[in-house]
């Protein structure tokens, strides 16, 4: 008799455990289905990565209820963790087997390195902010990612009494590729990296062959700004007192199909050459027939609230057939995201939303800016509505007072 309750309280301990964590697993699954495969991760090892990595451990407790949504969140420091989909994106890309020995430069909260403990043999990872990469440290130990090894220091200057290196990765841009990088990768090998300006940045899959490093372009990517000299020895410095966006009128477009270049995580979006396009030869459009589907392009840009206090957004839209998607905040719309110092949300404002069809219109408003910003992302698309839009021209400038 006393098993047989020992046994019940156990069941019961066990489905208490079960209930507390079907919240974060059913969150994570969608997730992985909506935003990973559904966006075209298709190494099956690196979908079930993401599928058992708890994402969810590696954001603050405040930010839990937003960790399987498929976007950064802030971890403290300064820095972010990335969205999901970068992640399997990066991680894919790097075609990881079971005996590869990998460094990962910016270890952040562990994330990245925790993905990818479950697909290699060793990964090495170093962050220059002492207290991330100390908490990141303790957390992988506690949750027996033992085949992870966390340093502090410099990551460009790569750890290279470990080295030579079978991939590297890279969860920080630079503007050029570190030299002692390439220099630690082992020929054959690859290395996942973003470069470029503060705000234009694109996703390279690099190759060393013969000593040389050979790049493939893989998409527009937003990472946030390093920790450190790096940073301020950027040769092109953000104007946060003259915010703008580049390529708001999506003239300039790069790959096949051609996309616009200087927009991220580009969702159902085609670029449109055409007569009638209100400025310039192109315009985007984005399409969506499935209720709740993401469809949308977002770019970020340096403005200080304190200086920009008002600012001016404006654009030319044209809807076919725009309904609203699964809920009432499923419908398109630009909308600018204010962030801190601390990349905190602090507030967000936009135009629209649209439905129904119409022909092309101009659009603008003067929006006000929380005197603590110091960054902005502006968002744009259907966000979940089905039909179509389109956009051009669009632009932002300091308002007058």
């Amino acid at each position: 008799m006393l098993l047989g309750c020992l046994s019940v309280l156990i069941w019961a301990a066990d489905l208490q455990v079960a209930q507390a964590r079907s919240p974060y697993d059913s969150a994570r699954n969608k997730l992985v289905d909506e935003e990973i495969v559904g966006a075209g991760i298709t190494n099956p090892r690196v979908i079930q990565a993401m599928r058992a990595t708890p994402r969810h451990e590696f954001v603050p407790l405040n930010e839990r209820k937003r960790a399987y949504f498929d976007m950064a969140l802030p971890i403290g420091e300064s820095q972010t963790i990335s969205p999901p989909f970068v992640v399997a994106l990066m991680t894919q890309s790097l075609d990881p087997q079971p005996n590869d020995k990998v460094l990962e430069i910016g270890t952040g909260s562990g994330y990245q390195a925790a993905v990818l403990s479950k697909l290699v043999g060793e990964v090495y990872t170093i962050e220059i902010v002492a207290p991330l990469g100390k908490k990141a440290e303790r957390l992988l130990k506690r949750l027996h990612y033992r085949n992870v090894h966390v340093k502090v220091g410099d990551g460009y200057q790569g750890w290279p009494e470990h080295a030579p290196f079978d991939k590297i990765i890279v969860t920080c841009s630079p503007e050029k590729v570190p030299p002692a990088l390439v220099e630690q990768l082992r020929e054959g090998g690859r290395m996942v990296i973003p470069v470029g300006e503060r705000y234009k940045q694109t996703l390279y899959l690099m190759k060393k062959v013969k000593r040389k490093m050979v790049s493939e372009a893989l998409q527009p990517v937003l990472f946030v700004p390093m920790t450190g000299t790096a940073e301020r020895s950027r040769k092109v410095q953000p104007d946060p007192v003259h915010p703008r966006l580049d390529n708001g009128s999506f003239e300039e477009v790069e790959g096949n199909p051609p996309t616009p270049v200087g927009w991220h995580y580009q969702r159902q979006l085609t670029s449109v050459e055409s007569r009638i396009a209100p400025d310039g030869k192109r315009y985007v459009t984005f399409s969506n027939t499935e209720p709740g589907r993401h469809s949308h392009a977002l770019q970020g840009f340096a403005i200080d609230g304190r200086k920009v206090p008002r600012l001016q957004l404006s654009a030319w839209v044209r809807c076919k057939d725009v309904r609203r998607g699964q809920n009432a905040e499923q419908l398109p719309v630009i909308a600018l995201l204010f962030y801190d110092e601390n990349r905190a949300t602090i507030g967000q404002a936009g135009i629209g939303p649209w439905q129904g069809t119409f022909d092309w219109t101009a659009e603008s408003q003067v929006l006000a800016v929380p005197p603590r910003t110091r960054e902005a992302i502006i968002r744009l698309g259907l966000f979940g509505a089905t039909g179509q839009i389109s956009f051009d021209a669009v632009e932002i400038k300091p308002a007058k007072r």
